[in-house]
Parts: C-alpha cells; structure tokens; sequence
C-alpha cells in the first residue's frame, strides 16, 4: 500500500476549523484563480489578438483549443506525480511553469509561437486545479464542503474580473500584458506556497510509471475532446473514434493491471465516489450546455447586444456566490443527497421561464431573476456531491480518485455541447433568420438532461460516513 503523501490531516473538532486550514486554503487558491482569470482574458481579446497577428478565427481558435487538449495530456499524470514528489512539490512545480509559460505567451512574435506557448501554459494548468483539490480534501477533512464552499467564492470572480481587465489593458496596453500580468502573480503565490505550505515527503513506495496507459488515456482523451468539438466534419469524427477506441484500451488494460495502472479503476468500486462522479459528469454536462444556449438565445434568438447580454448573464454568478459560502452549512443540516437534489431543482426552476419568453417575448427581469435562480441551485450542486465522493476515499488513494473525477467531469462538458450545438442546428433548420421559436427543442433536451442529472443525485446518500484520516 502507497503511504500518505502530501498535507497531513488535520485533527480538530467537528465545528471548528483549524487555522492551518485556512492558511492552506489561502495559498492553493491563486492557481485555480489564476488559471480562470487568465482563460476568461484571453477569450474576451481573441478578436485582438487576431487582428494582430493576422490569422484566421479556425486558426486563432488554437489558443484556446491547445489549451485545452493540453490539460487533458496532463490530468492523468496527477497521482503518479504526487506519489513520487508530494503535493507541494507539484503545486510549486506546476504554478513555476504556468508562470514561465505565460512570460513565453507575451513574448511571442507569431500565432504558432503563441499556440505553443500556450500549450506549455495547459500542461501546468491542468495540475494546478486538481491539486488544490487533493490539499483542500486532505486539509479539511470532514470540514471539506464547508472549506470548499468558501474558498469556491474568490473563483467565482475570474469570469466576473475578466473582461473590465482585458478591456483596461486592451485600452492602454498591447495584448502581450494579457500575460505578462501573470508574472507579479505567480512570483508571489509561488513564494507564499514555499513559505507557508506545510513541507510533505516522498512516498517510500513509488508505483511504476504505466506508461502503457498513459500512452492509450492521454492522446485518448484528447482525441475525444477534439472529436467532440468537432463532430461536424470528418476529420472530428475520426478523432471521436480513434478517443473512443484508446479509453476503451485504457479500461481493459487498466483492470488488468490494477494497482500498477495509472489510474486504478477500483476506485469506482466505492459506490458513493461512483454515483458522485456520474453525477458531476452529467452536472458539468448540463451546466455547460446551459452556458452555450443562454448566450445564443439572448443575443440571436432576442436580439441583444453582446453587452447587455453579458449583463444579464452576470445573475448566474451572482446567484452562485450566493449559495456557495453556505454549502458547509446547508449539508450539515440536510445531508448531500437532498442538498444536491435541491440544487438540480433550482437549476431546473431557473429554466423554465425561457418556454415562458419564448412564446411571449422576452423579459429581462425575469431573465436576471431566473439566472440568479438557476446560479443559486448551480452552486449546490458540485462541493456536497465532490465532497461526498472523497470522503470514502482513503488518504492514500485521494491523488489517484481527484485525477479519475477531474477527467470524467471534464468530459461532460464537451459531450453536452456538442448534442446541444447538433440539436440547435436541427431545430433551426428551415428558418432563414434566428428566432425565439428556435430554441424551444434544445432548451426541452437542457431540461431532460437536467433530469437525468436529479435522478442520478437522489442516488447519493443522505449522510456519508467519512474515513478515518
């Protein structure tokens, strides 16, 4: 059996936080800020950046798409990473690297070097999240959804934070300061992180690179992403399958192998981490395909400007920083299942005014209503289902089981978009302008997918019994 690796758990009452806690939280959060806030800047100034390097959208896109398919390449080293160098080590490594890579981003003269750079830039990044997950699960304890729930709020900013930062820095500043911003940030939460984070040691039983599997998972997951974004053409159907064909190599090889896999597929023999994470990819499925629809129906379907749309959208993140800080609480006192349940009920009440404006013309009120509603019940759903999944888990196992949620979560994304962007396009066949009409089938399959998502969280218990840490 691996040894413990990484923060060591933290013995304090029930009620009471201990303050090393906090301390670790304080620090582990720059890196997912910081990959959010640089992903939401870079979106809002692609239309720059293509003016200026004098590229194509198909081409520019890269920027964002390299990143991506970066991650993924990464995600599944996670738990051998941290079994052979500790967790702080890796935080400090892989917050180092994305800090250097955003140097490499502004530095770049052309639109290769930039993909590039921005490659490397998705190699680190894809540890960074994961990782704050396993320090905080470790940390925490059985505090775990009451931490997450507060420490979740500052995340929520990026996407808020975003935009008024490109736009000051587009309006005063050449883009490359888009990424040099990166590095008074990242030398600071590098030395924080070197200073305050508690040192943790190697494990004296290191499991043996599978490189086997990482060379099936890996170029897998990318080809499935690729192949789901780009379902459309040929060449997107190609990699769809060729993904398919290496994660189902992945899974055979994977069981065979066992504990020398890379990710250990027992891990979803624990039946709460199971329902968990099926619940997370179908969640991560649907909220992302809420994303991609709300937008297109306010600008093209109601004919808003990108401006005022982006306006009302903001009711989604107010909404979630409202019900965040209070998932400690709320799962003391009504348990995951429910918790989780209630949170896909909002979600689903916040949908529904749209058939409403769709045959009765838009409201804005009711929109920024119903998106504070919708953000709300959005915000109950990941911690209390997250953190019932890891408290099953041994300490042990809790690298390898954040690396196996991370890559299912992620995959929901894609997947649910790509259905919703195909039955969009079906539904809007045969009209020559967009209209409201248009999107009352896709916004009937977000609500079935909603459902799917309700019924898989009435399978989470309502109280989870947390292992001994």
């Amino acid at each position: 059996m691996t040894k413990q690796v990484g923060v060591k758990p933290l013995e304090a009452p029930p009620d009471k936080i201990d303050p090393l806690v906090w301390r670790i939280v304080a620090v582990v959060l720059w890196g997912p800020l910081m990959t959010q806030l640089d992903s939401t800047v870079v979106n809002v100034s692609l239309s720059t950046i293509q003016q200026d390097l004098h590229c194509t959208i198909s081409v520019v896109q890269w920027i964002i798409s390299g990143y991506l398919l970066a991650q993924a390449l990464t995600l599944p080293l996670n738990g051998w990473i941290v079994d052979r160098l500790g967790a702080k080590r890796v935080y400090l490594l892989s917050f180092s690297a994305f800090t250097l890579a955003s140097i490499f981003c502004g530095a770049s003269k052309t639109i290769d070097q930039l993909i590039a750079a921005r490659i490397l830039q998705g190699v680190a990044g894809g540890l960074l999240v994961p990782m704050t997950q396993l320090m905080i699960a470790k940390a925490a304890g059985k505090n775990m959804a009451r931490v997450m729930g507060y420490t979740a709020a500052p995340i929520l900013l990026a996407p808020l934070m975003g935009p008024p930062i490109a736009g000051a820095i587009l309006k005063f500043a050449s883009w490359q300061w888009l990424f040099y911003i990166n590095l008074p940030v990242g030398i600071a939460a590098c030395t924080l992180a070197a200073l305050l984070l508690p040192d943790d040691k190697e494990s004296s039983e290191r499991r043996p690179f599978d490189i086997l599997g990482f060379l099936l998972i890996s170029p897998g997951l990318a080809g499935l992403l690729y192949g789901f974004d780009h379902a459309s053409d040929r060449m997107g159907f190609v990699f769809l399958l060729s993904g398919l064909l290496l994660l189902a190599a992945f899974v055979w090889h994977s069981l065979r192998a066992k504990e020398r896999a890379l990710i250990d597929l027992r891990l979803f023999s624990y039946k709460v981490f199971l329902t968990a994470t099926i619940t997370q990819f179908l969640n991560s499925g649907a909220a992302l395909a809420g994303q991609m629809l709300l937008p297109l129906y306010l600008i093209t379907g109601c004919g808003l400007s990108p401006v005022k749309a982006a306006w009302i959208l903001s009711g989604m993140g107010i909404g979630m920083m409202c019900s965040y800080p209070l998932m400690g609480f709320l799962t003391h006192r009504f348990g995951s299942r429910n918790l989780v349940a209630g949170g896909v009920s909002l979600t689903i009440l916040g949908t529904l005014p749209v058939f409403w404006m769709i045959y009765n013309g838009f409201s804005p009120w009711m929109m920024v209503v119903a998106l504070i509603i919708r953000g709300a019940g959005q915000g109950a759903i990941g911690i209390p289902s997250v953190s019932a999944g890891y408290a099953t888990i041994p300490t042990e196992k809790l690298a390898l089981a954040t690396t196996a949620s991370n890559i299912v979560q992620r995959l929901g994304g894609p997947a649910a978009t790509t259905l919703a962007a195909m039955v969009l396009a079906y539904s809007s066949a045969g009209f020559l302008h967009p209209e409201p009409k248009v999107f009352l089938i896709p916004f009937v399959a977000l609500v079935a997918l909603q459902l799917v998502v309700l019924s898989s969280a009435w399978q989470l218990p309502v109280r989870v019994q947390h292992v001994s840490r």
